[in-house]
């Protein structure tokens, strides 16, 4: 399966103002290109690029005052396979986890597992380990957050979207990953395109999706609380412990957001 997929965001600058771009997809990913993905400006720009302590591809720039626009586009080979449920994937001693696998047990701006491990416990601790866990996670959060673009916070963490019951996909990601990790599964933040691909067109502008990835039978998996069943068509763009990590844009100074526009969409041959 062939996919076309890239952006178009602008950025109102009143001075030079340094940015961090988080927009290439993800290295693990590139493989999987069929045509590169240049990032482009329209305005004067010195770029360069950086591997995070996530693995992430991300960009240094400064933006020049006035309107920046940033665009890529690209087309992307996928197997046509949903999302993998790993029902037999056992879940790991803490003391057997890779080194680099247990920052993601730990709390995190978004991810206040403070405020959730009691909770977290009274309500899955009589689930079996491993990928069930993850499901009956999946399916609380399914069902407890509202999806709704009107009650889009920044700002709003894992307990935040537990006490207020709605919000955006980050919102369920950033739930259903604190839970599982008081329950001492491994869980990041992931970010990337995910288009109406082999589903019913959804109403309204696509934007990027939020879910998340557990530690499992030593591989990642992903999970997401939202839509709540297998997906096809995910283009990974970044991980990380929360949406801090894997933010689009994060500027120094002030850059409003005045132009967004994104698209994924499935190939069909002639």
């Amino acid at each position: 399966m062939k996919i076309r997929a890239g952006f178009t965001l602008g950025y109102e600058c009143y001075q030079p103002t340094p940015m961090l771009l988080a927009l290439n997809i993800h290295p693990s990913r590139r493989a999987n290109l069929l045509t590169e993905q240049v990032i482009t400006y329209d305005q004067p720009v010195n770029a360069r690029d950086y591997i995070d302590g996530f693995g992430n591809v991300c960009t240094r720039i400064v933006a020049p005052p006035g309107v920046t626009h940033i665009s890529t586009s690209f087309d992307y080979y996928d197997s046509g396979a949903p999302d993998v449920v790993p029902w037999n994937a056992v879940q790991h001693e803490i003391q057997d986890l890779p080194d680099d696998v247990l920052v993601y047990l730990l709390g995190s701006r978004y991810c206040d597992t403070d405020k959730l491990a009691t909770f977290a416990w009274q309500m899955f601790g009589h689930t079996a380990p491993g990928w069930g866990r993850v499901q009956a996670i999946c399916d609380f959060v399914h069902n407890h957050i509202r999806f709704d673009y009107q009650n889009a916070d920044s700002t709003r963490s894992a307990f935040g979207g537990y006490m207020d019951g709605t919000g955006v996909c980050r919102d369920f990601a950033h739930l259903a990953a604190t839970l599982c990790r008081c329950m001492n599964i491994p869980a990041r933040y992931c970010t990337g395109y995910l288009g109406d691909i082999r589903i019913a067109p959804v109403p309204g502008p696509m934007d990027f999706s939020g879910w998340f990835e557990v530690y499992l039978g030593g591989n990642w998996y992903t999970g997401d609380a939202r839509h709540n069943y297998p997906r096809v068509g995910r283009i990974l763009m970044a991980t990380g412990r929360d949406a801090t990590d894997v933010a689009l844009s994060t500027n120094f100074g002030t850059a409003n957001l005045v132009h967004f526009d994104v698209v994924s969409y499935e190939l069909i041959d002639a």
